[in-house]
C-alpha cells in the first residue's frame, strides 16, 4: 500500500478505533476519557491534512475497468474486497470533491472534542447512562463515531459502501440529542426525607422536548434512509455494479432508470441536508441539542445530503438530473425566500440559526440545479462557507445560552454593553453568513445567483432575481438577530455577564474565525482543488 492509501484508510478508521478506546475507559477516568478521544480527533485531522500534501504520490492500482482519465480521478484510492460472495467492494477515494469535506469533518470534531474538555453538556436523561459518572467520555466516543460516519460518506467510491456509512451517523446522533441535549434542570428535593424515589412515569420520559426532537430527527432521517436504500439498489441492479466510479454519467443505466433513480436519491438526500419543504426536522434538533451537537449537525452531517446530490445523484443519473433541474431551482428558491421569511418571525436564538440553514442550503441547491460548472463550484463553496460560519454561529450561540439560560431574543439585549468580546465575534458571524464581501460566505451565494442568470432565458433569470431577493431578505433578518441581541440597554439575564472569555472558547472558535476570513480572502484555498474535478464530472454528463 502507497503512504496516500494508508492515510485514505487511517482517516476514518482512527475515530473508530478511538470511540472504542474511549468506550472501554471506566467511568471514574471521565476527563482521561475526553483527553484520549481528543487526541485521537487531532490525530485523525492530521491524517486529513496529510491527504492533500501526498496527493501527487502514486494511489495504487486503478479500479478495474476503469480508465485513469475518467469522470471520477482520486488522488488516493483504496479497492479491497468486501462481501466477496455479492460482489461488494470496500472502495475508498478522495478527490478535490470530498477533500474539503472531509478536514471539515476532522476539524469540526477536534474542536468538539476539545471544547469538552472545558465544557460537558448536563447529565444524561435516564436511559442513556444510569449516573452522570462518564458523562463526558460516552459524549466524546459518540461524536467520534458520528466522525466515522460522515467521513465515510465523503470517502465512499461504492454505493452499498456509502449507504452504510451514511447510516452509522443516525444512533449516535439520536443519542447525543435525546441524552446530552436541552437545559439541565436541578434535581427536584424529594418531598419524604428517607424514602427512595421510584422511576419516573414513562410518559414523563418520553414527553421530554429533547427526547421529543431526537425522535423527529430518526424518523425523517429512516424515511430519507428507505428512499436512498431502494435508490441504491435500483442502480445497482440496472447496472450490474455499485462502483460510483464506473456509473458516473450514467453508465449502463437507461432514462426510465435514471429518472426514477434520481427521484428517489434526491429526496434522500433532500431530507438530510434538509431542503425544503422536508426540512421540520432541523429546528427542534437544533434548538434542543447540546453545543457540540449543533455545531457537528449543522457545520457537517447536513452536507452529506447536498455531497450526495453533486457526487451520487448528478454523476449517477445525469439524465434525471436534467429533468428534474428546473424543479429543483424552483424548490431552492423557495427555500431561500421561505427560510428568510421565517427566520424574520423567529424570537429564538439557535432556532432562528437553524432556519437560516434551509435558506443556505437553498443557494447551494440552485448552484446544483444549473448542472454549470459556476454553479456546482458555488455549491462545494457554498458547503464549506456554511460548515465554518454556521458552526461557529452555534459556538456563540450556546456560549451566550450558557451564560444567560436563555435564547429568547427578548430577553438578551445589550449583549455588547457586558460582553463585547462575545458580542462582537457574534456580529463577526452574522455578517459572514449574511454573504459580506471579503468573508467566507459571499462566495457560494453570489456565484449561485451568477450561474442562474448565466444558464440564460426568462425562467433562471427570474429563478436568480428571486434568489437574489432572498440575500438581502438574509441580511435583513441577521441584522435584526444582532440589534435585540446586541445592542440596546442590557436585559436582566445579560446584565450580570462578564467580558471575560474562557481560554478554551477562543481555542475552538479562533480556527473558524480564521477560516471565514481565508476562504473570503482566497476562494481559491477551495475553487482550486474542485475545479478539475467539478469540469470532470460536468463532461460525463449527456
Amino acid at each position: 500500500m502507497s503512504v496516500g492509501q494508508v492515510l485514505l484508510a487511517a482517516t476514518p478508521a482512527l475515530p473508530a478505533v478511538g470511540a472504542a478506546v474511549v468506550a472501554l475507559l471506566p467511568a471514574a477516568a471521565d476527563r482521561g476519557a475526553r483527553v484520549v478521544g481528543t487526541i485521537f480527533a487531532a490525530v485523525t485531522f492530521l491524517a486529513s491534512l496529510l491527504l492533500y500534501a501526498d496527493r501527487h504520490a502514486p494511489s495504487g492500482s486503478p479500479v478495474p475497468g476503469s480508465a485513469p482519465s475518467g469522470p471520477v480521478r482520486p488522488w488516493h484510492e483504496l479497492d479491497l474486497a468486501w462481501v466477496p460472495g455479492l460482489d461488494l467492494r470496500f472502495h475508498l477515494g478522495v478527490d478535490g470533491l470530498s477533500y474539503p469535506l472531509v478536514v471539515l469533518t476532522a476539524l469540526l470534531t477536534l474542536l468538539c472534542c476539545g471544547y469538552t474538555l472545558w465544557h460537558v453538556p448536563g447529565t444524561p436523561r435516564e436511559g442513556f447512562a444510569a449516573s452522570g459518572a462518564g458523562r463526558g467520555r460516552t459524549l466524546v466516543a459518540l461524536l467520534l463515531v458520528v466522525e466515522v460516519g460522515i467521513l465515510g460518506t465523503f470517502l465512499a467510491l461504492d454505493l452499498v459502501l456509502f449507504f452504510v456509512f451514511f447510516e452509522i451517523v443516525l444512533l449516535p446522533m439520536y443519542a447525543v440529542i435525546a441524552g446530552w441535549g436541552g437545559t439541565a434542570e436541578p434535581a427536584e428535593a424529594d418531598p419524604e426525607p428517607g424514602r427512595t424515589p421510584g422511576p419516573a412515569p414513562a410518559d414523563a420520559r418520553r414527553s421530554t422536548p429533547q427526547q421529543a426532537a431526537a425522535r423527529k430527527f430518526a424518523l425523517y432521517t429512516l424515511f430519507g434512509s428507505v428512499l436512498l436504500l431502494v435508490g441504491v439498489l435500483t442502480v445497482v441492479t440496472a447496472a450490474g455494479t455499485a462502483d460510483i466510479v464506473a456509473l458516473t454519467g450514467g453508465a449502463g443505466l437507461g432514462r426510465g432508470t435514471q429518472l426514477t433513480a434520481f427521484t428517489l436519491l434526491a429526496l434522500a438526500f433532500a431530507v438530510k441536508s434538509p431542503l425544503w419543504p422536508l426540512h421540520s426536522w432541523l429546528p427542534d434538533a437544533h434548538t434542543q441539542a447540546p453545543t457540540v451537537g449543533s455545531v457537528i449537525l449543522a457545520g457537517v452531517l447536513l452536507k452529506m445530503g447536498t455531497y450526495g446530490l453533486i457526487r451520487v445523484a448528478v454523476g449517477v443519473a445525469p439524465e434525471g438530473a436534467r429533468w428534474a433541474a428546473p424543479v429543483l431551482g424552483v424548490l431552492a428558491v423557495a427555500a431561500i425566500v421561505v427560510g428568510s421569511l421565517v427566520c424574520l418571525a423567529q424570537d429564538e436564538l439557535k432556532r432562528l440559526i437553524a432556519y437560516s440553514s434551509v435558506g443556505h442550503m437553498g443557494f447551494v441547491l440552485l448552484g446544483i440545479a444549473t448542472l454549470t460548472a459556476t454553479g456546482i463550484q458555488a455549491a462545494l463553496i457554498g458547503n464549506i462557507a456554511h460548515g465554518v460560519i454556521t458552526g461557529l454561529l452555534f459556538f456563540l450561540a450556546g456560549a451566550v445560552k450558557d451564560r444567560t439560560h436563555t435564547g429568547a431574543l427578548a430577553e438578551l439585549g445589550g449583549l455588547r454593553e457586558t460582553a463585547p468580546r462575545l458580542a462582537g465575534l457574534l456580529g463577526f458571524a452574522a455578517v459572514a453568513s449574511l454573504g459580506l464581501p471579503g468573508l467566507a460566505g459571499f462566495w457560494g451565494e453570489a456565484f449561485a445567483v451568477v450561474a442562474a442568470l448565466e444558464r440564460g432565458g426568462a425562467f433562471w433569470t427570474v429563478l436568480g432575481v428571486l434568489a437574489a431577493t432572498g440575500g438581502a431578505l438574509t441580511a435583513a433578518y441577521l441584522l435584526r438577530l444582532l440589534r435585540r441581541v446586541t445592542h440596546g440597554r442590557p436585559a436582566p439575564r445579560v446584565a450580570r455577564l462578564t467580558p471575560e472569555l474562557a481560554g478554551a472558547e477562543l481555542a475552538a472558535w479562533s480556527p473558524l474565525v480564521l477560516l471565514a476570513l481565508a476562504i473570503g480572502l482566497v476562494p481559491a484555498l477551495v475553487l482550486g482543488i474542485a475545479g478539475e474535478p467539478v469540469r470532470s464530472l460536468l463532461e460525463a454528463l449527456p
